[in-house]
């Protein structure tokens, strides 16, 4: 650890993927680094939990990585990880209009009109999303009249079947973790455009969804961490001081003083937290307009993964929640077997109020009616409540509403000063995956490294 009487060269803030990543390049270019974290952990969120009864090890944060995922799977590489393949073998199943159907591939076996109707929905809105600069959405052609509207009005004046807005609402979903109506068209199609398309966010083969972390996604933070030689943690920081010569954070242990500071924790945390001089008012006010997603993570622990023996891969999808969205999450030995249910947006805020034991039995039902009653007989549960992080404040990450991207999109990275920004949210590619962590995480420590 750096002495408190020696001031490192630079502080990051926040110990997930990007401020780990960060501080790992920069302490390999020979600069000091010390980071300050708020919680009792690193990896921000990533979290990688041993349930008490079985002992297995899950991951109740991020764990999807893929193969077009360059950033994150040659940092996995670097540390001497591993990953194998999320199972997908078998037919998966779409509860859509009161309908449990079983299929293989993207699309449910819907009636030929519905068809029809998602395929060009879909070319329309793929098609939209590559006009977008990935790094800079606020310059896309039509962006004004792209960020004046929702997803959702969209979704509405352009698909013509009600099971392809139910389909399009679930993309929201599982993807944003949010609904149609709280993100811009802009966002969306910004977002849809990092991952090349729907199925590159939706798909596992050769997508997003590929590959775990053998041991756990949280592996990665805690091997980067391992390898610095300063990271304080339960130091939330309470006030920013810059001047010409460096940067004062204060925190409950004391203050830290840097030439040059990486604050990589999501925007919102921000809106609150005093600087001084004050932020330039754009930046600022980018802040203000950033709340997280709102998502529940569920997983059910059976003996066995019985839905194999039925023929299925253990994907779903459901227009009946509260969960919308389900995966096979087993171990690579495939037992126990390991259902992961996602309640999102507003069926996750429908259960906030909840006690775990109520959401346990909802979140139970709603995987019976997809795989039937044996799914109410799990050997263990555990669930995470996203919003209730304080130090995240949601998942998966940051939503631009109407406006934000062409009204404050400019602020997302820009320095001040001498203070820099990282985070999924600032990501050039995949922006709130992993990946798009890493990747701010480089893009920081490069910028602060010029700067010197």
């Amino acid at each position: 650890m750096i002495p408190d009487s020696v001031n490192p060269d630079v502080i990051v803030v926040g110990a997930g993927l990007a401020g780990l990543t960060a501080a790992r390049r920069l302490s390999g270019a020979g600069r000091r680094v010390r980071v300050l974290e708020a919680r009792e952990r690193v990896g921000g969120r990533t979290h990688t939990l041993r349930l008490p009864a079985t002992g297995l090890s899950v991951d109740m944060g991020g764990q999807w990585v893929g193969p077009n995922q360059p950033h994150v799977m040659a940092l996995i590489r670097e540390l001497g990880l591993e990953v194998y393949p999320t199972h997908d073998e078998g037919q998966n199943l779409a509860l859509i209009g009161g309908r449990l159907l079983r299929y293989r591939g993207l699309i449910p076996p819907l009636p030929p009109l519905v068809l029809a109707d998602y395929a060009l929905l879909s070319h329309r809105f793929e098609a939209l999303a590559r006009t977008i600069p990935l790094e800079a959405p606020w310059t896309a052609p039509d962006a004004a009249e792209l960020d004046a509207q929702t997803f959702d009005t969209w979704i509405g004046k352009n698909a013509c079947t009600p099971q392809v807005r139910a389909l399009m609402r679930l993309y929201a979903g599982a993807v944003f973790s949010a609904d149609p109506a709280e993100l811009s068209l802009l966002h969306a199609l910004a977002y849809t455009a990092h991952g090349g398309g729907i199925n590159g966010h939706t798909l596992t083969r050769g997508h997003a969804l590929q590959d775990r972390v053998l041991g756990g996604a949280g592996g990665i933070a805690q091997r980067l961490a391992d390898d610095l030689e300063d990271v304080r943690l339960d130091s939330p920081v309470a006030r920013v001081e810059q001047d010409k010569e460096g940067v004062t954070l204060h925190t409950p242990a004391g203050a830290h003083r840097a030439g040059r500071v990486i604050i990589a924790v999501p925007p919102t945390l921000l809106s609150g937290l005093p600087f001084a001089p004050p932020l330039p008012a754009r930046r600022a006010q980018l802040q203000q307009r950033l709340p997280m997603g709102t998502v529940i993570k569920f997983m059910a622990v059976y003996e066995r993964p019985f839905w194999r023996g039925q023929g299925l891969s253990g994907m779903a999808i459901s227009d009946t929640g509260p969960v919308t969205v389900t995966f096979d999450n087993s171990p690579p030995q495939g037992s126990p077997g390991v259902l992961l249910g996602f309640i999102e947006g507003s069926e996750a805020r429908g259960l906030m109020d909840m006690g775990e034991a109520e959401r346990r039995e909802a979140a139970l039902h709603s995987l019976a009616r997809l795989f039937g009653d044996e799914a109410l007989t799990p050997t263990e549960t555990v669930q995470r409540d996203w919003t209730a992080e304080p130090f995240s404040g949601g998942c998966y990450g940051a939503l631009f509403g109407p406006g934000v991207w062409t009204g404050h999109g400019e602020a997302l990275r820009a320095p001040v000063g001498r203070i820099h920004w990282a985070g999924a949210e600032t990501a050039r590619v995949w922006m709130n995956y992993m990946d798009g962590a890493v990747e701010s995480g480089e893009r920081a420590a490069a910028e602060v490294l010029e700067g010197q």
